[in-house]
């Protein structure tokens, strides 16, 4: 993948107007001292984008970029993937994902790009393919103490390593998939009352977006949960939201649960139930 190169100044003006633009329109995530925009990527192999890091601490950091395969379970984990035990897909993903830098420092407040774009081969087959970019903070080196160089004992130290984790997904050729939600429950748990629902998927993409429930007449949603996504390896998500003792008791009657594009995506209709909670 060849990237132009770019002047310092101008470079570090149109990424600092990119993020502040993306800050009020992108989700962004946060870990330690970074920030991450979008927090969510779509490429369909013609053009490239940009992922915006931001350091916001008030010494310099240094991250290392790299790729990752996880894979979803029904309860939304996303457990590891080692590369000897990826499938034929995942390993396409991996293959044709290009990203640049791979290792990037950044000064306090300054924000700089991370290119990247995907070169999916002319006889890949139709579907979604997934791998997750990570963002690990590499830790300084710390100078020995006298003490510890005048002691015989052997000292450990562990030190914590951030990062954020962002899906880039690449849609190949006619890709498509419908969702629908299965009856919802109230549960009675040790930690108190939570609401289960199923979010079924099919076709060969992934869904991503919100989960809604309303109440006739009543003007905000009585849950609201962002983000929800179900990927193509699983049929079904299972979705468990904790409630206080007053959403509980609201929950009973009428209600109206929707699934629904993030409204960044245009909200649109992914998938509707009318039922009652008795």
């Amino acid at each position: 993948m060849h990237f132009k190169p770019m002047r310092a100044i101008a470079r570090g003006a149109a990424v600092l107007a990119a993020f502040s633009s993306l800050s009020f329109t992108t989700p962004v995530s946060a870990q330690g001292d970074l920030l991450v925009a979008p927090t969510r990527v779509i490429l369909d192999g013609r053009r490239g984008t940009e992922v915006i890091l931001s350091n916001i601490g008030g010494e310099e950091a240094t991250y290392r970029i790299g790729l990752e395969l996880r894979r979803m379970l029904e309860n939304g984990r996303l457990v590891p993937v080692e590369e000897t035990d990826a499938n034929e897909k995942e390993k396409a993903a991996l293959g044709m994902i290009r990203y640049a830098p791979r290792r990037i420092v950044l000064p306090p407040g300054q924000p700089q790009a991370v290119r990247l774009a995907a070169r999916p081969g002319t006889d890949l087959p139709d579907g979604e393919y997934r791998v997750h970019m990570s963002f690990r903070a590499i830790p300084k080196p710390r100078e020995v103490t006298a003490e510890q160089r005048n002691s015989d004992q052997v000292s450990i130290q562990l030190i914590p390593i951030y990062g954020v984790t962002i899906p880039i997904i690449v849609r190949h050729g006619r890709v498509e998939a419908q969702a629908a939600i299965a009856q919802p429950e109230l549960v009675e748990r040790e930690q108190g009352p939570e609401l289960e629902v199923t979010i079924q998927r099919t076709g060969d993409s992934s869904t991503y977006g919100e989960l809604r429930v309303t109440k006739p007449g009543v003007e905000d949603p009585l849950v609201l949960l962002r983000g929800v996504a179900i990927y193509p390896e699983i049929g079904q998500r299972k979705v468990r939201i904790t409630l206080t003792p007053e959403q509980a008791a609201a929950m009973k009657g009428e209600l109206r649960f929707e699934y629904r594009d993030m409204p960044e995506a245009g909200g649109g209709l992914l998938a509707a139930l009318e039922t009652r909670i008795d």
